[in-house]
């Protein structure tokens, strides 16, 4: 990657730092306790957790992940985005009031609280936690790989470990002094940030490339890609493709940095502006990438721009070298800010199932879980980066892992659990216990050398195996053991599920 020689590009990314650890900062006076420290107080507008929202969720592997992904597969490498912003709003309409009344009748501050309430099993809310904490770490690994992507490129660091180690500075300052107050806040501004900056880019790599149809035409046109690559799952065997529509598009419903927002907002009855805020934002931010994903192969096709050896660089390498010094400059700050927010959110979640769910599971509660919360953010970080860096591999197959343990053991229980009162503990147990070890299992299987290829076809995911098998096990069990009516659920619970 280049040396940065625009210092305009450098001064934007570090007067962004600068405004989020001053919310950091400022957040300390607003965290007194682990209701502020977990779910900002329970006591934000529906527009600041939109924003939070749709930051949170719009990661840094999104940015640079899904253009990598698009610039090694073609087309095909959309599918991870593509269903974002529809199934934003649907994960809204169908669980945002059921998850937010939990805490009017519950104090739920965490996704194994609500698994808790809804199941009154501490083994299943114990495995709830271990899937958070399993989940977060691969997650928080694929942001701080994108940190240290971007400040390889910008600064001209050789070293990955030191890139990376500076963006976990960064979050762990704010994230360990101001918790989710200072998380969210820092999610609204850059929220703001990244949606205004994306829409402008849009229109500039589309311009760079001669528009949507000569950049494909160009893309299909040249030796280095051919028309397999602007064909709607480009080189992706098929299998990968729809595993990848699969697992993103049911997944969103176990994603723990989304679902936890929803503690957090005001006013029950302002959801109903949640999935346009939420879904609108998300999709502007998805057309940056389709814009940017094509207009990097287009540009390479017609000389304009070198290839890249890491599909993971070509996002850094065009905004440094293809883009004005000042749009570059926010670009660069908006993917700073799409990792740092979705990193800070899932530190804290990651803090909260370490020090709150996985103690009380074991009915060895802890006295001070704020000052524990606190250090526990620290050794997720650590552990995090150590992962990523193991993992070598492109960011976004580690950021699938990591939601494929989400989706595999969460989803189920909440999707079909808050909405089907047949589904009993058992189920719940049962379903999560398997997802959480095949998600393990068929990772470590598939990258492990010498042992024989998964016996299923071509390009299946081991994800969409784990999902599949584990929302299996839930539908089964419950037709076959669970409760018509309901009778193990509390009666304030049943009243969430009805409302």
């Amino acid at each position: 990657m280049p040396i940065l020689d625009k210092p305009l590009i450098l001064w934007t990314s570090l007067l962004y730092v600068a405004i989020t650890l001053g919310i950091g900062i400022w957040a300390v006076r607003r965290t007194r306790s682990a209701r502020d420290f977990f779910i900002a107080g329970q006591g934000l507008g529906i527009f600041v957790v939109a924003l939070a929202t749709m930051s949170s969720a719009a990661s840094g592997s999104n940015y640079l992940g899904s253009i990598g992904l698009m610039y090694a597969f073609g087309l095909g490498g959309m599918i991870f985005v593509v269903p974002s912003g529809v199934t934003a709003a649907v994960l809204c309409w169908v669980l945002a009031k059921r998850m937010r009344l939990l805490a009017e009748v519950r104090e739920v501050f965490t996704i194994p609280d609500a698994v808790l309430a809804r199941y009154r099993s501490r083994w299943a809310s114990g495995l709830a936690a271990v899937a958070v904490v399993v989940g977060v770490s691969g997650y928080l690994g694929v942001q701080f790989l994108a940190v240290g992507v971007l400040l390889q490129a910008i600064v001209g660091w050789e070293s990955l470990v030191l890139a990376m180690s500076v963006g976990v500075a960064v979050v762990l300052v704010y994230s360990v002094l101001g918790g989710m107050v200072a998380g969210v806040y820092t999610d609204v501004f850059q929220g703001a940030m990244m949606v205004g900056a994306s829409g402008v880019a849009l229109f500039w790599a589309l311009g760079s490339g001669g528009g949507l149809g000569e950049m494909a035409r160009t893309i299909a046109a040249s030796e280095s890609f051919g028309p397999a690559h602007v064909e709607p799952l480009g080189v992706l065997p098929a299998f990968t493709a729809l595993g990848f529509l699969f697992v993103v598009g049911v997944g969103v419903f176990g994603s723990p940095q989304i679902l936890h927002k929803f503690y957090m907002i005001r006013d029950p009855l302002s959801l109903r502006w949640l999935p346009w805020i939420l879904g609108g934002s998300q999709m502007i931010v998805m057309a940056f990438q389709l814009g940017v994903g094509l207009a990097i192969p287009a540009l390479i096709a017609q000389g304009q721009m070198a290839p890249v050896a890491n599909p993971d660089n070509a996002t850094a390498y065009y905004l440094l070298e293809h883009s004005p010094e000042l749009l570059a400059g926010v670009i660069i700050a908006s993917i700073l800010a799409a990792t740092m927010s979705t990193a800070d959110s899932f530190v804290n979640i990651g803090a909260a199932a370490l020090v709150r769910d996985l103690p009380r599971a074991l009915g060895r509660p802890l006295r001070d879980e704020l000052a524990w919360g606190r250090a526990a953010t620290a050794l997720l970080c650590a552990g995090a980066v150590a992962l990523a860096l193991l993992f070598d591999d492109l960011m976004l197959l580690l950021g699938t892992f990591s939601f494929g343990v989400f989706a595999s053991t969460l989803a189920p229980v909440l999707l079909i659990g808050l909405n089907w009162k047949r589904v009993t503990p058992g189920a719940a147990i049962a379903c999560m216990a398997t997802g959480l070890v095949l998600s393990i299992g068929l990772e470590l299987w598939s990258r492990t050398p010498g042992l024989p290829a998964l016996p299923t076809a071509p390009g299946v995911l081991p994800t969409a195996i784990s999902m599949s098998v584990s929302f299996s096990v839930l539908m089964l069990w419950s037709w076959l053991l669970g409760s018509p009516a309901g009778d193990a659920i509390d009666r304030d619970v049943r009243a969430v599920m009805d409302a």
